[in-house]
């Protein structure tokens, strides 16, 4: 079953070998004697791709609720602690900055887990790709994943002693024309992101010429840092430059809006004991953490 639902979510024999970790055979092998057992096809295979039939589709979805079911009972016990291969997909920024540095404690007390970390900022295909856990900054698309929501980011607007001189610090809102905006352009649908400012009970957003776009959070800042332009940031990222004077607020008085950082996992899958008590640890920290 295990093997059936990973071919399932990875649309391929070999990948779903690596990560079970038997030999591509073997996969081959027991799918075979399972579509015997049970009298139907459960797999369309072509030279590209490996889809489940309709039948298929079915088995996969009793399946995954069984192994869930199976999970649960075996670590009820003897204290068994959660084990395998857990799977996540992060923002970097967010990584480095909250998860990582205490993720030897997190792994102290499941000795038995192992993680596999991938940063990106563009939208995966939990399913299609294995992943067990999400972690993304920003307000969500439109999709079927359960969200938690773990703390909100507060952001700020800044640029370098440099640019401020050569541009002049803008003292409100209308002071902005002649200035310029580092672009931070989505790896979605190729726009920039406007600038957003408070204004009393709304927001106003307004888009600068950009002398340069970049689509990653690191580029951002790094692209900031060498005075290209005004730019928003959640705090934590500028903090240690705002403590060396490399950066400086503007615009207190209209700060750009808070966002969310959530954690996503798909509806299909009940949560295995390791996904759950990396989702209880990683809501502690970030919430402990805050912004």
């Amino acid at each position: 079953m295990r093997l059936f639902v990973r071919i399932v979510e990875r649309r391929s024999f070999t990948v779903a070998a690596q990560d079970i970790g038997v030999p591509r055979s073997t996969v081959t092998q027991v799918i075979k004697q399972l579509e015997e057992r049970l009298g139907v096809r459960l797999l369309q295979r072509t030279t590209r791709v490996v889809s489940p039939t309709l039948d298929g589709e079915a088995y996969a979805r009793r399946c995954i609720a069984i192994l869930a079911e199976i999970e649960n009972a075996e670590g009820a016990f003897g204290g068994a602690k959660p084990k395998g291969v857990l799977r996540i997909e992060v923002q970097g920024a967010i990584a480095r900055h909250f998860l990582l540095p205490g993720l030897p404690d997190f792994l102290a007390m499941y000795p038995d887990l192992e993680i596999i970390m991938s940063e990106g900022e563009r939208w995966v295909d939990v399913v299609r790709e294995g992943i067990d856990v999400v972690l993304r900054y920003g307000q969500l698309a439109d999709s079927d994943m359960i969200a938690r929501r773990v703390m909100v980011m507060h952001r700020m607007t800044c640029a370098t002693p440099a640019y401020l001189e050569r541009f002049g610090k803008p003292e409100g809102i209308d002071d902005l024309e002649g200035h310029r905006m580092i672009g931070l352009r989505s790896l979605t649908t190729g726009q920039l992101a406007p600038l957003q400012f408070a204004i009393r009970d709304d927001y106003r957003t307004i888009t600068l010429p950009a002398p340069v776009s970049v689509t990653g959070t690191e580029s951002y800042l790094a692209t900031a840092l060498l005075g290209f332009g005004i730019f928003q940031v959640p705090h934590f990222h500028a903090k240690k430059h705002l403590a060396t004077g490399a950066l400086l607020p503007i615009l207190p008085d209209n700060l750009p809006p808070s966002v969310p950082v959530s954690l996503l996992y798909p509806p299909s899958r009940q949560l295995s004991p390791r996904v759950r008590v990396f989702m209880d640890w990683a809501t502690r920290r970030l919430g402990n953490e805050g912004s």
